[in-house]
């Protein structure tokens, strides 16, 4: 759940907003805050949903001042995919709405969704060539769940950086990802502010403070949710706009397994925390997320909290499976520097210091619907949610928020670097039938239908289209269309037989430059690419393709309609994933399986440490609970020897010592924070860049 990612100098106005709340630094929601007099919560029915008023305002004047040039600059005149001029400009004002998807896996999914990200970009000049690069300027909406939240996190709290920038960094002051281990003790002042306490349930909260989210000392520390809209790319209408999700488990229950299709789904954007689902159908003003509301109110005008939606938290809340490996891991700390070391330990021992009455391995959430639908809400007399890892209920890819009727999207880019297949870990579409499936049984009153897909994982082998990138729901039997269509980009072998390096495990948690560097190429060079039936060359008109895919839903708002394009036809021909005559595997030779480390030599001590424990952090949820078992009885031993005054102070002086050398040597002091640099040594150096847990 813990991320590194880098910080401009210029932090984009959010230091401004943080400084409202209290320090730069400050880890800590601001309680006893005095509540606006206006409500901020609100509730609906899923017959009668509306977008909160500025995400209206936001894709409203996008879509009439940004997009219609985005638009031109990718397609140009639209001769390129066989639609004269006229039909083009009849478009205008009438193009497809668009939505990204980018699913969870671990530091593999964040480096896999930058990769699809990057060949979607006009920014990058090998995707625009290709004709591919473009999508991304147009698309609307870009959702994450666990490791996508955290390149959706990256790229919003960053100012909307080229993913080369941000990655690799930028030869300046940008770093690009980094791995710094430092898992559990943040160079952040106030670890221990007595405001923290209340909300220190759970190792989620207590750990992903210290997110990583900047390679400044800060760490992220300031760096609200809600203040995505204060940066200046976000006020210029440029980027889609972001949405983040989580699954919840319900209050009490104390799950050990994969959850089923009911429990609610939670969707975080800059605006609103809540969600959708029929069950609830409620949403709280996300700068005052961190709030008890009961009935839609506060106990009194002064209780409300701000400051509550730390970035680097909100992504953990959506990628909290990496809790199970910190349960389970902290028994062996020989792993860890003994700086993390301390830190979680003081971190687990507060869990013995008093009786929890919440859980310790989910994001604990102050409840702001307590008493709402109570007859429908399951969690509606609890007074905290329990939110989990967005992946939990089989939905890997985050394609629900994009499927929510108010936001009438047309076509979504779902991106899918699941690891299904037990063996070579690549994506069986396992995430996308269950999608499916949830849409058309609990979401069917919410949400749009589901189009047509192979019905079950075998089916998605079978059919190849896991392998290579496939259109969804091309042909619609109704005006307006009754389905979205859906462009699947899964995570597959390189198509030109080149050995694999993308289908890592998700608890692999640390990536050479060398192995980043060749894994990004290859995603980009896949989604650039296509394929070519029955060879390992690329489709040199895939973006053509593509263009026709994210144009064709446009054709449907015109009257009369324009016919399919001979060019766009003969491109569905080749994607389009038909039911009644379904493509087959067997359309694709020559691809290879079997990952290949291509750095084999650069492994961190905490690679190692994770990998001696997979088969026990993913065997089964026994040995998690004697696991936790073992290490409680470890730190109660090992409380009696020390008091907790030491405690206190061994953290503090690793943070001040880490501030006060970082400080010193770039002559800053806290309120002018800048990002760390750091080379690669000569003679092999691993440090290794990181798409976070």
């Amino acid at each position: 759940m813990l991320l590194p990612l880098p910080l401009l100098a210029l932090t984009f106005g959010l230091f401004d907003g943080a400084a409202a709340q209290g320090s730069v630094t400050d880890y800590a929601p601001t309680t006893n805050v005095k509540c606006p007099a206006a409500p901020l919560v609100r509730v609906f029915t899923p017959q009668n949903q509306s977008l909160h008023p500025q995400e209206q305002a936001y894709i409203s004047t996008r879509e009439s001042t940004i997009l219609p040039d985005a638009w031109k600059e990718w397609i140009g005149d639209g001769s390129g995919i066989g639609y004269n001029a006229s039909v083009v400009q009849a478009m205008q004002g009438n193009w497809s709405r668009i939505g990204i998807a980018i699913s969870g896996g671990g530091f593999r999914a964040a480096q896999y969704g930058a990769g699809v990200l990057s060949g979607l970009d006009a920014r990058n000049e090998s995707a625009k060539a290709a004709g591919t690069g473009g999508l991304l300027q147009v698309a609307s909406y870009l959702s994450g769940l666990s490791g996508g939240s955290w390149i959706t996190g990256s790229l919003y709290m960053n100012n909307w950086l080229t993913i080369k920038d941000m990655v690799f960094g930028n030869g300046g002051n940008l770093s690009g990802w980094l791995l710094d281990l430092n898992l559990a003790a943040p160079a952040g002042i106030d670890l221990f502010n007595q405001d923290n306490q209340y909300f220190f349930g759970s190792l989620v909260w207590s750990t992903t403070r210290s997110n990583f989210f900047t390679n400044d000392s800060a760490h992220g520390a300031g760096q609200l949710w809600s203040q995505i809209p204060e940066t200046p790319a976000f006020q210029q209408y440029i980027p889609p706009f972001p949405i983040v999700m989580s699954d919840s488990r319900p209050v009490g229950s104390n799950l050990t397994t994969a959850l089923t299709p009911e429990p609610v789904v939670y969707e975080m954007t800059p605006l609103e925390f809540g969600s959708w689902d029929p069950n609830l159908s409620a949403m709280v003003n996300m700068s005052f997320a961190g709030t008890h509301f009961v009935n839609g109110t506060p106990p009194n005008d002064t209780a409300c909290v701000t400051g509550f939606d730390q970035a680097g938290f909100i992504m953990g809340s959506s990628a909290s499976l990496f809790n199970q490996i910190l349960d389970f891991g902290t028994n062996t700390l020989t792993g860890f520097s003994s700086q993390d070391a301390s830190g979680l330990l003081y971190v687990l021992s507060r869990q013995l210091q008093e009786v929890r009455t919440r859980a310790n391995d989910v994001a604990n959430w102050p409840n702001p619907f307590q008493g709402l639908k109570s007859q429908t809400f399951e969690d509606s007399s609890s007074d905290w949610l329990e939110l989990i890892d967005g992946s939990s209920n089989a939905e890997n890819v985050p394609l629900g928020q994009l499927f929510v009727r108010a936001r009438g999207l047309d076509v979504i880019v779902a991106v899918d670097s699941s690891a299904d297949q037990s063996t070579t870990l690549w994506p069986n579409g396992s995430s996308i039938v269950a999608s499916s499936n949830r849409m058309s049984t609990i979401l069917l009153a919410s949400h749009q239908k589901f189009p047509p897909i192979p019905q079950t994982p075998a089916d998605f082998i079978s059919t190849g289209v896991n392998r290579r990138p496939t259109f969804f729901g091309c042909n619609p039997t109704q005006n307006p269309p009754e389905y979205p269509m859906v462009i699947y980009f899964p995570n597959s072998p390189p198509l030109n037989g080149e050995n694999p390096v993308t289908n890592t495990g998700t608890f692999q948690i640390a990536y050479t430059p060398i192995h980043t560097r060749i894994f990004i190429d290859q995603v980009h060079n896949n989604t650039i690419g296509g394929f070519l039936p029955n060879t390992t060359s690329p489709d040199p008109n895939f973006g053509k393709c593509l263009q026709c895919a994210a144009v064709d839903r446009a054709r449907y708002k015109l009257s009369p309609m324009p016919p399919r394009s001979d060019v766009c036809s003969q491109c569905f021909a080749q994607y389009c994933f038909d039911p009644w005559n379904p493509p087959s595997q067997n359309e694709l030779p020559g691809r290879q399986f079997a990952f290949v480390d291509p750095d084999p030599q650069g492994v961190s001590g905490a690679l190692s440490f994770f990998a001696k424990n997979k088969a026990a952090l993913i065997g089964g949820f026994v040995g998690l609970f004697v696991a936790i078992a073992l290490l409680v009885t470890f730190l109660i031993w090992w409380k009696k020897r020390k008091h907790r005054e030491a405690e206190y102070s061994v953290v503090k002086d690793l943070h001040d010592d880490d501030d006060a050398a970082l400080l010193a040597s770039v002559g800053l002091d806290k309120y002018e924070l800048k990002p760390r640099r750091r080379g690669f040594f000569k003679g092999g150096d691993r440090s290794a860049f990181s798409f976070g847990f």
